[in-house]
């Protein structure tokens, strides 16, 4: 009895660990079948792989025997292998494509030839089978063969599915620009849903293109499509939106006119071409978008809207130039009165009044105007929340301006504490923390900014992190605090607008210590302040000492970037501009201005964007 129940524990010993074994085997087999191969040692990964092969048939091993076979030059041994496949799968037809490359290693190029025809003969109604077989065909480079595959299954399934997509793939694959071109626009002509997956893949596609060819070949594409399907307006839509990104904002308005036109559309695309227009920065296109929905009458839907925001378009432009004069002010401010007069005071002008308080408050220096333009916001029925929160934090800005500090810090805590978990909340949060900043009340300051690096907004986010470590690095070695305490009162001068007596105190600190951390700071916001009194020679002068003496600290390239632009826009010396974004993009790889700088750099240049940068570089 004993003897027996030794017996059979024997058996299930075996039958239980057998397949364990056989496993872990297979498992060392493959990892040194792997690692021979990688090493280039066919000959001993084709020993290990013939094993796990003829006991698996695993298409994983095929592939990599043939491989092997193919490097030794075992040709016949590789024709058995494919053969073998084929047979044990007839209806697979990318095996007879791996038969034709072992004829064509071989040197059979007639043989091979016949098999990679053979295989697209043998095609049935089988997507499947056909993608298999293209796919196969374009692993190896034959092009050809995988389009030819692909028309001939798009024959064989008469439309139930045309293939457009790989197609497309394909002929980019193989250099044919304008047939990828053609496919992905064939699409279109089976449903308009298709254009977000054309906008996407042509997207992809087109890029890089350092001469322009393939963007020269889809606008004609297009154009061609316009005239040839002038009852569908889906070329017209994509047309539209390849002057987009081509930041051609004008063209799109040309294309987007004919459309809103023939659709009657009542300029709802036009409005968004407005958006888009103005978020890159293209006031004049802008412009001229909400002035055509202007002359659509008060009766149009959108009148609103694009009345407000011709005004916002001419605020962004005077305001952000620089240059701005008071004639630039008084006109702004006269389209903000005659704005407001013509579509009243409610709910639905908020954005008008918030920009017309805004002007009056930080351009025309009108704080008590301000101040009553955003408490009459406030009143306003129907107010909604996030109105009311813009309102609160410019009424607290406008306090912090005028010096009202204390009832700045009130309203902002009032924010954060009704808007707790959204943007307007985490700006008046920041905004609040910075007032913490300005008295010296670093250590709350510095716990405050440090929740909000993780801000859902980067631009908070980055805000606060810069702030932060402004204050961890002076106050973290340097047991003297007062040195950043007269700074940050400093940045108070600055943000309302007394220069004079922020510059006073900047020489005071540099004065009483010479060697400072901050003193390159002190230098940048130095720069900063003859910028906005459009003192541009002495802010480029400043630009110019961080270059010279802290050209290894962290406001270096913000330096020269604004040293460029202060070059190519108000000094008018073009070849100092061309040489200071240069080196920007050529010594600071890293910075975030190094595309913008480049990008001007071609502009000033006078090239087309078809150059090729980096011959450009070398001249």
């Amino acid at each position: 009895m004993h003897f027996k129940k030794i017996i059979l524990f024997a058996i299930l010993f075996l039958f239980g660990f057998y397949p364990i074994l056989i496993f872990s085997q297979n498992n060392n087999d493959a990892e040194l079948a792997m690692q021979h191969m990688q090493e280039g040692e066919y000959e001993k990964a084709s020993f290990y792989l013939e094993k796990l092969y003829n006991k698996s048939g695993i298409e994983y091993y095929y592939d990599n025997l043939l491989v092997c076979y193919i490097k030794l030059g075992e040709f016949k041994k590789a024709e058995k292998l494919a053969e073998k496949q084929l047979n044990r799968f007839p209806t697979r037809l990318q095996y007879l494509v791996d038969l034709g490359s072992v004829y064509e290693e071989a040197g059979n190029k007639t043989k091979a030839t016949q098999q990679y025809e053979k295989s697209i003969k043998e095609l049935s109604i089988d997507q499947k089978q056909i993608t298999e077989l293209a796919n196969a065909f374009a692993r190896k480079k034959l092009f050809e063969y995988a389009i030819n595959t692909y028309l001939k299954g798009r024959k064989l399934l008469k439309g139930f599915y045309p293939f457009n997509m790989e197609l497309a793939s394909v002929y980019k694959a193989n250099g044919n620009f304008d047939l990828m071109i053609g496919e992905y626009l064939d699409l279109l002509l089976i449903h308009d849903s298709y254009i977000q997956s054309v906008q996407n893949a042509l997207q992809n596609e087109l890029a890089p293109d350092p001469d322009l060819k393939k963007t020269e070949l889809l606008k004609s594409e297009l154009l061609k499509r316009i005239q040839k399907n002038s009852d569908k307006t889906i070329f017209s839509e994509l047309l539209i939106w390849f002057y987009v990104q081509e930041k051609n904002h004008t063209a799109a308005l040309l294309q987007a006119k004919a459309l809103d036109k023939k659709l009657n559309e009542d300029g709802y695309r036009i409005m968004e071409l407005g958006m888009l227009a103005l978020s890159d920065k293209n006031y004049d296109a802008a412009t001229e978008c909400y002035e055509y929905i202007i002359k659509k009458g008060r009766n149009s839907f959108n009148y609103l809207n694009a009345r407000m925001e011709l005004v916002n378009v001419l605020h962004l432009k005077i305001t952000t130039s620089g240059a701005y004069t008071p004639n630039d002010l008084i006109l702004l401010e006269t389209n903000y009165i005659a704005a407001i007069n013509d579509l009243g005071k409610s709910h639905s002008t908020i954005p008008l009044l918030l920009g017309y308080a805004q002007l009056q408050a930080f351009y025309l220096y009108k704080y008590k105007e301000a101040i009553q333009t955003i408490n009459e916001i406030l009143l306003l029925p129907q107010l909604k929340g996030h109105d009311k929160a813009k309102a609160k934090i410019l009424l607290a800005d406008v306090n912090l301006l005028t010096g009202e500090i204390w009832e700045a810090s009130l309203l902002y805590s009032q924010v954060e504490k009704e808007f707790k978990y959204d943007i307007w909340g985490e700006d008046a949060k920041f905004k609040n923390a910075k007032i913490s900043y300005y008295t010296g009340n670093f250590k709350w300051a510095k716990a405050q900014l440090d929740v909000l690096k993780g801000s859902t907004s980067k631009l908070i986010a980055n805000d606060a992190l810069e702030l932060s470590l402004l204050i961890t690095d002076n106050t973290t070695l340097d047991t003297n605090t007062l040195p950043l305490f007269v700074f940050a009162q400093t940045d108070l001068l600055i943000y309302q607008n007394k220069f004079d007596e922020a510059l006073l105190k900047y020489d005071t600190l540099l004065t009483a210590f010479p060697s400072h951390s901050l003193n390159d700071e002190i230098i940048y916001r130095k720069a900063q302040i003859m910028l906005k009194k459009k003192e541009f020679q002495k802010a480029a002068f400043y630009y110019s000492e961080i270059l010279k003496d802290y050209s290894y600290d962290i406001w270096s390239d913000n330096a020269l970037f604004y040293l460029a632009e202060l070059y190519e826009k108000h000094l008018n010396d073009k070849e100092k501009a061309m040489n200071y974004y240069k080196q920007l993009f050529t010594n600071y790889t890293g910075s975030i201005f190094v595309i913008e700088a480049r990008k001007r750099f071609r502009t000033l240049r006078g090239d087309s964007a078809s150059d090729d940068f980096d011959k450009l570089l070398e001249k």
